[in-house]
């Protein structure tokens, strides 16, 4: 049978579940979860009993192999979570980057297609094509989970960390609506990314390296909103709230991905979020403004360049952070707007209310339209 089609099955047994459930005992409070939860647990029931058969039959075809070289082959070669052993054969090298990424999100992860577009900074239409394009060759193909050469576990390795990575940011920074932090997310990419871990070949510099990113962000979860979900700007936080477990996992993570001859975006990333559990004090953000200016050299974001232009204000001044921020015309990012309101608060307030009411009307998340309305009010208070 075809993997893809039962992956579809899921799918509709979890909705179907969904509607006799929720109609007795009502909506639950984060519905998305509660989906994504009840379709993860079908999908390993399913991996499961299909692993059990599966070695059932093979024990009759594998006579002639001996026991020490099949756990040799299977230290190597197996990955032995049912969800990474999926994420795996979906990261097929013959479908395009961006397919692979897009169906992984989509059927491993639970995005929809919109929070697919916005987590890829695609459009709908574009997305809806390649993830038509994915499935029609995994069905061609007849997709089954099946046992990966060495080689094929490193060449695919790459596409999975930016699938755990694009889940993680979801989760840390969502798209959702109504929701700012799913942690639910965050911590199933963590998961997932220690896993890789448990394996040989995927025992890397760059897992260990967003291992190490996912802690140092994680620690800050709990202070990053408050009781009624408003968002709270790091430099408003409780560090009272922050997790010193997670800084020092991400202290241990960071060390084992030291290695001079691979430094990775993650590598990176993870120190300018170390720099940021370390110190408050204005001398942080040259050595951080200099991550950016590599980070942005391997991977260009509007995301990382937004930031950049934050760190270059930190270290040259406002007017050059403004000038900075300006030459990127990213003029349909709401985040655009709100650096530029920040940015403009105290040297034009009329120009910071304009940026705002610009982000206000780009934002599709509520918890941002709120922050950059009370940053208006904020504004209008003093004025």
């Amino acid at each position: 049978m075809n993997n893809i089609q039962i992956v579809e099955d899921i799918a509709s047994d979890t909705f179907l579940k969904a509607s006799e459930h929720w109609a007795i005992n009502g909506i639950p409070t984060n519905p998305e979860a509660w989906l994504y939860t009840v379709a993860k647990n079908k999908a390993k029931d399913y991996l499961k009993h299909k692993a059990i058969f599966d070695l059932k039959v093979s024990d009759n075809i594998r006579n002639a192999v001996s026991e020490e070289n099949i756990f040799t082959e299977t230290d190597e070669r197996t990955i032995s979570d049912s969800q990474l052993a999926m994420l795996f054969a979906v990261c097929d090298p013959v479908i395009a980057t961006e397919g692979q990424i897009s169906l992984a999100l989509q059927v491993l992860c639970g995005f929809s297609v919109n929070e697919v577009a916005q987590a890829l900074l695609s459009n709908r239409e574009t997305i809806k094509k390649r993830l038509f394009r994915a499935k029609d060759y995994l069905r061609k193909s007849n997709f089954e989970i099946k046992e990966l050469s060495s080689l094929q576990i490193t060449e695919r390795l790459p596409t999975v960390l930016k699938s755990l990575y694009l889940l993680f940011n979801e989760g840390y920074y969502s798209k959702h609506q109504d929701q700012f932090v799913r942690k639910e997310l965050c911590y199933e990419a963590i998961r997932l990314a220690v896993s890789l871990t448990e394996n040989n070949l995927t025992n890397t510099a760059q897992v260990n390296a967003l291992i190490a990113l996912m802690c140092y962000q994680s620690s800050r979860l709990d202070a990053r909103t408050g009781d009624t979900g408003e968002i709270i700007l790091f430099d408003n936080q409780d560090r009272n709230l922050w997790n010193q477990d997670m800084i020092d996992k991400g202290n241990h993570y960071i060390i084992l991905a030291t290695d001079r001859r691979q430094t990775s975006k993650y590598h990176i990333e993870a120190a300018i979020a170390y720099w940021h559990t370390t110190s408050e004090q204005q001398s942080k953000w040259s050595p951080i403004l200099q991550l950016y200016n590599q980070l942005i050299l391997i991977e260009y974001s509007p995301i990382t360049a937004l930031n950049r232009a934050f760190a270059y204000a930190k270290v040259y001044g406002i007017k050059e952070g403004i000038n900075e921020t300006e030459k990127l015309k990213l003029e349909y990012n709401a985040h655009y707007f709100g650096l530029l309101g920040y940015l403009y608060t105290d040297l034009d307030p009329e120009q910071a209310k304009r940026n705002y009411q610009k982000a206000i009307s780009l934002s599709p998340s509520a918890p941002e339209r709120q922050l950059f309305k009370k940053r208006m009010r904020e504004i209008q208070g003093t004025g």
